[in-house]
């Protein structure tokens, strides 16, 4: 094979530049050994025969590191298939060279932020228990993160948030950095979702994996929480993005019932009375079982708001007010309100069917009349679940729980009704639904 590479380049290397050579050079020390090497290398290398790969690539790499961007980036399949096979240190110290390397001689052809995220990630990979190593790679991660902006990967920020946990764990990162670290990815993710930009849905896992790391730290309750974000209030009593992020994450945390929350939330409002204040101000007055202001607020939330599935989310709580104030007609309403804007929320399909299922004893008419009220309900929850997959298992329940309240067929006989007809359910239920028995 060396004949063959030799014979192949020769006639190349009487055209090479005939300047003076020197590390820094695009041929380097020896353009003829650099580029037979090469050929050597990168021949095993499509074979995947890195092991043989190695000594020919470890000569360009040391001797040419400026010769093109393969050196680096086919270095890293045989570097790191030599730390597999191996466990050797001393291999995870050139992959560290190898980024570093790339960083100084291929500047021009390396985003720097890819380069240091690829470093970070082999950092936490290989650290083995060395807590320096892994900080390492937490910084190398936060600066990617950093250059890279909008374009960094949902698997970059899993990645750091994880290794923040460990590090906070370790008394490494500070419980304010940590929350602080959550707020900001937190918040990164949920924009990247709302980009609706090609390959965003993969922030949807990322930001559910955030959040469960997060809640599961232990640094999250909210007694820990009012300490570290009233320290932070304090410093920032006039900053609105602050006090947005505070409101943020002790909502998300279900922490309304803190003083701090009503106090943000009441700042907030004074100073961009938004949609997004007035459902945090909705939420302090629930807390406080204040219903009134409850719905005030939460009313002028869906006035205000233009994002679709926010004000989805804010109709549904009022329907599930309604429902829980056995305000039957209201809770249909607004459960028909938050489907307008996202029509395959489940959620709403079964609170409509709840309000018809528990007020059967209200509509007008005998037993058979307040029966067939059933049949409505039940249709709301096989909606749900076929909207919305993920409320299947609390639909079927519904429907297990309410079927045997169907009239029976001997019932039905005097009323001229059969299995399959159509029949209309009035009042303020107002819905055509198909008869079936429970026998």
């Amino acid at each position: 094979m060396k004949k063959i590479a030799v014979i192949a380049f020769g006639m190349f290397l009487f055209i090479l530049p005939t300047k003076a050579q020197t590390l820094e050079s695009q041929y380097g020390l020896d353009s003829a050994n650099t580029i037979l090497n090469a050929s050597l290398y990168t021949e095993y290398w499509k074979q995947k025969n890195y092991e043989e790969a190695l000594p020919s690539w470890r000569y360009v790499f040391l001797n040419a590191p400026a010769f093109q961007l393969n050196t680096y980036i086919r270095g890293e399949d045989i570097i790191e298939y030599m730390i597999q096979k191996t466990k050797k240190k001393e291999y995870v110290d050139t992959l560290m060279m190898l980024f570093d390397r790339r960083l100084q001689y291929m500047a021009k052809k390396s985003r720097e932020g890819y380069v240091l995220g690829k470093k970070g990630m082999a950092q936490v990979k290989y650290s083995n228990g060395d807590i320096n190593m892994l900080k390492a790679g937490f910084d190398n991660l936060m600066k990617s993160y950093e250059l890279e902006g909008e374009g960094t990967p949902p698997q970059l920020i899993h990645a750091t948030f994880e290794v923040g946990c460990g590090l906070v764990q370790q008394n490494q990162l500070s419980q304010e950095e940590f929350i602080n670290l959550y707020m900001k990815f937190s918040d990164f993710a949920d924009k990247r979702l709302a980009s609706g930009e090609k390959g965003c849905d993969n922030f949807a896992v990322c930001k559910s994996a955030l959040d469960a790391i997060f809640f599961e730290s232990g640094y999250a309750d909210c007694n820990t929480l009012a300490g570290l974000l009233n320290q932070k209030y304090e410093a920032n009593k006039d900053s609105l993005p602050v006090l947005k992020e505070i409101s943020s994450i002790l909502r998300r945390r279900e922490c309304t019932d803190l003083p701090l929350y009503a106090t943000v939330a009441e700042k907030i409002y004074q100073q961009e009375p938004s949609a997004d204040a007035a459902y945090s101000l909705a939420m302090m007055f629930f807390s406080k079982q204040d219903i009134a202001k409850f719905e005030q607020y939460l009313k002028e939330a869906i006035n205000k708001s233009d994002d679709p599935k926010a004000k989805a989310d804010y109709n549904y709580k009022l329907a599930q007010v309604y429902l829980s104030k056995k305000n039957y007609p209201s809770a249909k309403k607004y459960a028909l309100d938050a489907l307008k804007t996202n029509p395959n929320m489940g959620d709403a399909y079964i609170t409509i069917g709840l309000a018809y299922a528990v007020s059967s004893n209200d509509y007008e008419g005998d037993e058979f009349d307040k029966r067939t009220v059933f049949w409505a309900a039940v249709d709301k929850f096989v909606k749900a679940k076929q909207v919305d997959p993920s409320v299947a298992a609390k639909a079927n329940e519904y429907i297990e729980r309410y079927s045997p309240h169907f009239p029976t067929k001997d019932e039905a006989f005097f009323r001229d009704i059969t299995a399959g007809k159509s029949v209309k359910v009035g009042g303020w239920i107002n819905e055509t639904t198909t008869a079936r028995f429970r026998d």
